[in-house]
């Protein structure tokens, strides 16, 4: 059983205005059918029936859930996904956040984290970490991929904020572009998850801020959203 893992971007989709044009996020002001026919258009281009697609209504907490079976619609109030079962793909959307896929391939568990600057500070990961622990992984076998995000360059942010995150996140303080006060989040992650024993981390080094082929909410909102899936391949999707 194989682990893949997707990252989409911004073309190739239905989506018109400032969603075009492949948004996937259905809480944004997009047309309910564009993003219906976007994420078929995923599910079919990625070899992962439709069904078995597993949305968040992501709300920047520390809430993991568990999920063995196809969900209807989004999972409510939730910032992260784990799953012990073959073909069911987790999803996360973002548009500066960071999205976080996380694997144990011996034990067969894998998560999709959705750890945003509220999220991240409090806690989001290593929770996550615990509940893949409870499903059978182990920390030391787990390796993470960091997908594109808001860098340090350009997420810019007051002094007071930097410092609170920074308490909370080691490692996320910066200064960006134009040497102001800026958080580079995935720096933080990074640094949680080795500093938890995580053995491996991975990183797409994209800002979405910069980079016009994938959505920002903090450059053009009101924007899309980008999904990061993880799924275990049977073999048989």
């Amino acid at each position: 059983m194989r682990i893949r893992r997707v990252v989409t971007a911004r073309s190739g989709g239905v989506s018109t205005g400032p969603y075009a044009s492949f948004n996937l996020g259905d809480h944004v002001g997009d047309d309910p059918d564009a993003v219906r026919r976007n994420r078929l258009r995923l599910a079919e281009k990625i070899g992962v029936d439709p069904a078995r697609m597993v949305w968040m209504e992501q709300i920047h907490s520390r809430n993991v859930t568990r999920v063995d079976e196809p969900v209807t619609g989004a999972v409510p109030a939730t910032d992260a996904l784990i799953t012990t079962t073959p073909d069911l793909a987790l999803a996360v959307l973002s548009a500066d956040c960071v999205p976080v896929m996380l694997s144990d391939e011996t034990a067969g568990v894998i998560a999709a984290v959705h750890a945003g600057r509220v999220g991240a500070r409090i806690g989001i990961i290593p929770r996550t970490l615990e509940a893949m622990e409870e499903a059978g992984a182990k920390v030391s076998r787990i390796g993470a991929f960091l997908g594109p995000a808001a860098s340090g360059r350009q997420y810019e942010v007051p002094a007071q904020m930097q410092a609170d995150v920074e308490k909370h996140l080691p490692g996320s303080a910066t200064r960006t572009a134009k040497g102001t006060p800026g958080l580079d989040l995935r720096a933080g992650i990074r640094r949680q998850l080795l500093s938890s024993g995580v053995s491996a981390v991975a990183e797409d080094p994209r800002c979405t801020i910069e980079d016009p082929a994938l959505f920002s909410h903090r450059r053009d909102n009101p924007t899309g959203r980008l999904a990061c899936v993880i799924w275990m391949d049977s073999g048989s999707a």
